[in-house]
């Protein structure tokens, strides 16, 4: 791996140097920004031994928030000349009172969501979306859940009144369907996500009748859990923020997969507080599998 310290002491060299907000900018792109030479250095982590692992990936968040913090106080100071030399060319009269303005700000599942398809983003994968009024044949038989299959009982649906030919749409149950979709007009090798709200009949202190969820898809030759194993990981080491993240998969069933699993992760539950990549308890966060080759036959 390249010397760190030198890359250091090279990007903040030029930190320095940089008299402009637009250069700034430029820079922190070209380091910072999805190809830039410190993510790629990041995204390489994956590739080495947990020994390399432990050494570099403190040292590489190490370099990254180094940078940005550097770049963030250079883009302040230039931004504090600009705002004085403005200022003293200006005659501001600072006796009325003005209204103040309201603020607002991203909702908090909008920001997870626009965190989730980033991370993703960085693995190649691309957004598909969907319907979020679907047919059965989406919503339950192209998922391998025919009309009789007792699995639909797993899911307590909205139904419409039928229409002129008796077919009853429903409020999609999942963001499954939109895998369907896509593999009907696209062709492989396929990476998506399908983030978008779901509905069902639930309402209780730990269910909503409309949540959200994150639906991933990946057709390719010779893809395998291990794959699937190390796509999971890496999506949380960035999403939690920690590189050393405790995970197991525990057998599970869904229809639309096989083999299926529940993913967990360590965490500590203590004082009414929980905290993520410590502890002895698990907190389940995800259901995953290999696409069922009953799906991919329709």
């Amino acid at each position: 791996m390249q010397d760190i310290d030198a890359l250091r002491n090279e990007i903040l060299e030029q930190v320095t140097n940089t008299a402009n907000l637009d250069a700034l900018e430029q820079l922190r792109v070209a380091e910072l920004g999805k190809k830039g030479r410190i993510s790629g250095l990041m995204k390489g982590l994956g590739g080495m031994s947990p020994e390399e692992r432990q050494t570099a990936g403190p040292a590489l968040n190490g370099l990254k928030n180094d940078v940005a913090d550097a770049i963030q106080n250079a883009k302040d100071a230039l931004e504090n000349t600009a705002l004085d030399a403005r200022l003293a060319g200006e005659t501001i009269d600072i006796t009325l009172p003005v209204a103040p303005l309201a603020q607002g700000t991203l909702h908090p599942i909008s920001q997870v969501l626009d965190e989730i398809t980033e991370i993703f983003a960085e693995m190649g994968f691309t957004v598909a979306e969907g319907p979020e009024i679907e047919n059965d044949f989406y919503n339950f038989t192209a998922l391998n859940i025919p009309a009789e299959h007792p699995a639909r009982q797993m899911h307590d649906t909205f139904y419409f009144d039928a229409d002129e030919n008796g077919e009853r749409k429903v409020l999609r149950t999942h963001t499954s369907p939109v895998q369907v979709r896509t593999m009907e007009t696209s062709k492989p090798p396929l990476r998506i996500i399908a983030p978008g709200r779901t509905y069902r009949c639930d309402s209780d202190q730990t269910h909503t009748p409309m949540f959200h969820q994150v639906e991933g898809l990946v057709i390719d030759e010779k893809t395998h859990m291990g794959h699937l194993k190390g796509c999971l990981e890496t999506f949380c080491k960035a999403f939690f923020e920690i590189d050393n993240v405790k995970m197991r998969f525990r057998p599970s069933y869904f229809p639309f997969t096989e083999p299926s699993a529940e993913m967990d992760i360590g965490c500590s539950r203590k004082d009414g507080e929980m905290r993520i990549g410590e502890g002895d308890d698990w907190l389940e966060i995800l259901g995953c599998g290999m696409v069922h080759p009953k799906v991919l036959e329709y």
